[in-house]
Parts: C-alpha cells; sequence; structure tokens
C-alpha cells in the first residue's frame, strides 16, 4: 500500500513553510517515526515523521521548496515489509547459472537499498561480510560489525615472535628558520546563503514596529543582593521539594505580574482605532535558539508559583534549543522579559514584540558603589530597562511600572504579599 507523507497542518497565522534537509531518500527503508524532514516556518522548525513502516518510494518536494497545511511531499510503500525483504510485488532477481556458480551465497544474495549504499560508501566487498538475515542475507547491522573488525588494531606478537622492524622515518624536510619563511597570505572569501524564514520573519516584524510604533525606553537599576540572598537561603530546599533550580527568571516573571496587574495599560495593545486590555498576563521569554530569536509563552503567569514558572521556563528553553517548540507557544503573549545580561550585555534598548506595548529588559549583574544609608557600599547592581509604546503608554505609568518592578526585586516579601 502506498501511504502519502503530508506537511501538518500550521497554524492559522502561518501560510507556508520551508522544506529543509531530506533525511531518508528514495528507496531507503524507514520506521514509523523516524525523521523524514524538517520543516520551517516564520515561527518555528517542525519534524515530519514516517507515518508508517516501509520504504520511501518517492519525494515529490525538493529542499527548499515552499509548501504548505497537508500538502503531499512523499510517499511510503508499506508492502516493503522489514529491512532487505523486498515486497510481493516486486520481482525476484534471477542469476544465471554460470554467475552463480562463482559468487558466494552473500554476493548472490540481493542487498537493500540501505546496505547497497553502505557497501558503495566504504567501497566493500559484500562477498567478504557475512549475512545474519534471513537466507544470509547481508543486515546493515552486519555491515557496522564488519568495519568494527576492519578498525582494530592488530593484534600484538607474542613472546615467542619477534616483530618485524619498523622502517626508519624519513627526516624531516628541512625548513627555512621564520624570520626567512615567506608571509602566509589569507585567502579572501566570503559566501552568501539565503535567509531562512524565521531569520527572514524576525526582521519584517522589527522594522514593522520600530516603523508602526512610537517606542520610547525608560531605565532602572535594581538592587539584587535581597534576591540573590533569598535565592542563597532557600536555593537547596526549593530544589528538593520542587525537582527544579530556583533561578532569576521567577522572581522577575512575578514582580512583572505584580506590576501589570497595577497597570493594566502596559499589558493591553493597539487593534486599529481600539485598545484591547487582558484580564490575564501571558508573558513572553525570550530565548535564543540556533536558528535565531524564539518567544514562547507562560500562560496565565499570574496563577503559577515560582516552582511551575522555572519549570515550564526550563522545559521551553530545552525544546527551543532543540527545535520542538510548537507554533501555539509561540502564539499570543501580552507581554515580554528578554534577558541580555546572559551575555554579557550591561545596558541595552530591547525592541517591542508587536503586538505588544511594552517589553522588559534584564542585564549584567555586576557589582558597583552606590550610596545606601549616606555611606558608600558595593552592591550587585542591575540596569533595568523598559522599551514601551508610546502611543498607549504615557512616561508617568512607564516609570511607575518599572519601579514597581524594582520595588518588588528589593523586597521580595510584596511579592507573597502581593503589595
Amino acid at each position: 500500500m502506498i501511504v502519502d507523507v503530508k506537511v501538518p497542518v500550521l497554524a492559522e497565522s502561518v501560510a507556508e513553510a520551508t522544506l529543509l534537509q531530506w533525511q531518508k531518500k528514495p528507496g531507503e527503508v524507514v520506521t514509523r517515526g523516524d525523521t523524514l524532514i524538517e520543516i520551517e516556518t516564520d515561527k518555528v522548525v517542525l519534524e515530519i515523521p514516517a507515518p508508517s513502516d516501509g520504504v520511501v518510494k518517492e519525494v515529490r518536494k525538493a529542499e527548499g521548496d515552499m509548501v504548505q497545511s497537508e500538502e503531499v511531499i512523499a510517499t511510503i510503500d508499506t508492502e516493503y515489509a522489514a529491512e532487505g525483504v523486498p515486497s510481493e510485488t516486486e520481482p525476484p532477481q534471477i542469476m544465471p547459472l554460470e554467475d552463480a556458480a562463482t559468487k558466494s551465497v552473500a554476493e548472490a544474495m540481493p542487498l537493500s537499498p540501505s546496505v547497497r549504499r553502505l557497501v558503495t560508501e566504504h567501497g566493500l566487498d559484500a562477498a567478504q561480510i557475512p549475512g545474519s538475515g534471513k537466507g544470509g542475507r547481508i543486515t546493515k547491522s552486519d555491515v557496522f560489525e564488519y568495519l568494527e573488525r576492519r578498525q582494530q588494531p592488530p593484534a600484538t606478537p607474542s613472546p615467542g615472535q619477534v616483530a618485524a622492524p619498523a622502517p626508519p622515518a624519513p627526516p624531516p624536510p628541512e625548513q627555512a628558520p621564520p624570520e626567512q619563511q615567506p608571509f602566509a597570505i589569507k585567502a579572501r572569501g566570503e559566501r552568501r546563503e539565503p535567509m531562512s524564514r524565521l531569520r527572514a520573519r524576525i526582521a519584517e516584524r522589527l522594522v514593522e514596529v520600530q516603523r508602526t510604533a512610537a517606542i520610547l525606553t525608560t531605565f532602572n537599576e535594581v538592587n539584587m543582593q535581597p534576591v540573590m540572598e533569598l535565592r542563597q537561603r532557600y536555593r537547596e530546599t526549593f530544589e528538593k521539594a520542587h525537582g527544579v533550580r530556583l533561578g532569576y527568571m521567577s522572581f522577575f516573571t512575578r514582580a512583572a505580574v505584580l506590576a501589570l496587574q497595577r497597570f493594566p495599560q502596559v499589558n493591553a495593545y493597539i487593534d486599529g482605532d481600539d485598545i484591547v486590555y487582558h484580564d490575564y498576563c501571558d508573558i513572553g521569554i525570550a530565548v535564543a535558539s540556533p536558528r535565531g530569536l524564539v518567544v514562547p509563552v507562560l500562560r496565565d503567569a499570574q496563577a503559577l508559583g515560582f516552582a511551575d514558572i522555572e519549570r515550564q521556563i526550563n522545559e521551553t528553553a530545552v525544546r527551543a534549543r532543540d527545535g520542538k517548540l510548537g507554533p501555539d507557544e509561540l502564539i499570543g503573549g501580552t507581554f515580554t522579559i528578554t534577558n541580555g545580561g546572559i551575555f554579557g550585555s550591561l545596558l541595552s534598548t530591547p525592541i517591542l514584540n508587536p503586538p505588544q506595548s511594552a517589553i522588559l529588559g534584564m542585564h549584567k549583574i555586576q557589582e558597583r558603589p552606590i550610596a545606601e544609608g549616606g555611606e558608600v557600599v558595593v552592591r550587585p547592581m542591575m540596569y533595568l530597562a523598559l522599551s514601551y509604546d508610546h502611543r498607549i503608554i504615557d512616561g508617568r505609568e512607564a516609570v511607575q511600572f518599572l519601579v514597581a518592578i524594582k520595588e518588588a526585586l528589593e523586597d521580595p516579601a510584596r511579592m507573597l504579599l502581593e503589595v
């Protein structure tokens, strides 16, 4: 039976996707669940698995082609029962008697496409490989074992044997002194690569928001010593109780939730001539992935505790790194937090994540002298930046919002008492 391989149903906001590199070629044996190819949308990279066991019969779309939801990109022949066993519809290979008499059983036995490719790639003689499959058929495992045996070092000679002396090594070529060697000129190379859909979409959205929004940034600084002391005091207890490490992001997320509840316009966005307010806080956490910046969303962050926040952030960070995020995890969001401090950034002006109206920028924690109680003391300080859309958020609300985050972090008890 021929089974179609289709593009999965994409999100409503995603019209098409780009095919990346095929992992399987026509004629190769696949097992259900094997990754056939990855597709890239403007949000995520998705894997397309084999829907059933069989052999890739046809590839209808090439790498780099644009595809749409539920479009057929390949077909699989499920009558190929197992590796190296041809389907019933495949005509048997008949060899002349005189040829069969001069060949070993392994040579006379037909090879599966994957085994034939391995034999060709490594320049092997199939007659030298013992087969463990049905009827002495050679499997991929047989080829790998044969290669391992070939790569093993020769046995050391016994005490009664004398190894042949190694030929003398040729004398090293004469080299000119360093001051007399010619200056090495490095090649001036360049290369051109097509922009990925994810990178192209990021560029498009960033240019669009700077063109359509009135972006302004306000700054403040926070003394991180209370948070650091609290983490140090309860780190081991917290991890034993919840099975997750207590990081900084849970503190900043909880502080942001409290501030968003006090200043709802920061949690809103403009839609035409209307302002859309949210009575919930879906916090986007910017994560750097190998393919670019993605912003997975913590749904209903106002209802999450510290352990839930840390657990979800860790899980989404791993999936982002491995390219496993689903489109639904990146859609929506009412406010975003980005942490450039993990890369060493001391100060920056983050760009809005449209259609949101504000974004909080965290930065590197650095010890600095500050005035405290009339004395100069050294404290671990962090600069905070809030970029906001001045069309909907006035400067007073933006400054007060950032001060509310600062006060919550410098007195973490506020987050428990919600004051």
